[in-house]
């Protein structure tokens, strides 16, 4: 069973029904145990850090917090998720409004883009941007350099460990689009809403 952990900010169904496309069912869920008893997680997100993060620290009525229910989940090795805010809670910590810490699952920071040398460009990052893969990942077999994909962000992850980093993409300069670790797998971009790149993204998670 595929999870997508459903705490009130994120396109839950758009993801739902891009898994649907490739022939999967899956299930929006804010309980804990149910999480805790999927196959393959997904957190996706939209949104501000710090209202995430309160939402996914609120005590559940089973006294578990979504936050704990994830954490456990990433740290079992089996596959994971995160898509947009959902990559970006998975790092120590978020600038975002604020400072703000994570679920520290990938040391590193949450940034704001500073585009003060580029007039030309506008914060947020929106709309579709091209993929160079420095390091190879499952999540991205089968794709070539180039290849077109979503975004919509204003804040850009930067871990500790550049080797985590297995997409790029260019705004005021290279940031990093996608990471992984392990069974670890994260994507700045929606891949829910970039058509059938998005789509073939998907099957290649559902396929780890």
């Amino acid at each position: 069973m595929i999870a997508i952990v459903d705490y009130g900010m994120g396109n839950l169904r758009s993801v739902e029904k891009a898994l649907q496309k490739i022939g999967q069912t899956a299930s929006v869920t804010a309980d804990p145990a149910e999480i805790g008893r999927a196959d393959r997680l997904i957190l996706p997100g939209v949104g501000a850090f710090g209202a995430a993060m309160e939402r996914l620290r609120a005590p559940g009525a089973s006294g578990t917090s979504l936050a704990t229910a994830v954490t456990d989940f990433a740290r079992s090795r089996r596959p994971f998720l995160g898509i947009c805010l959902g990559m970006q809670l998975l790092l120590t910590e978020s600038e975002e409004l604020g400072e703000h810490t994570g679920l520290d699952l990938l040391p590193g920071q949450v940034v704001r883009f500073d585009v003060s040398e580029h007039p030309d460009l506008k914060v947020p990052h929106m709309g579709w941007n091209a993929l160079q893969f420095p390091r190879a990942s499952p999540l991205f077999a089968g794709l070539s350099e180039g290849a077109q994909v979503f975004f919509v962000h204003s804040y850009h992850c930067v871990p500790a460990d550049a080797s985590v980093t297995t997409a790029t993409c260019d705004h005021a300069g290279p940031f990093a689009a996608a990471l992984q670790r392990g069974n670890l797998y994260a994507t700045q971009f929606h891949p829910e809403k970039s058509g059938d790149i998005g789509l073939h993204i998907l099957s290649n998670f559902v396929g780890v």
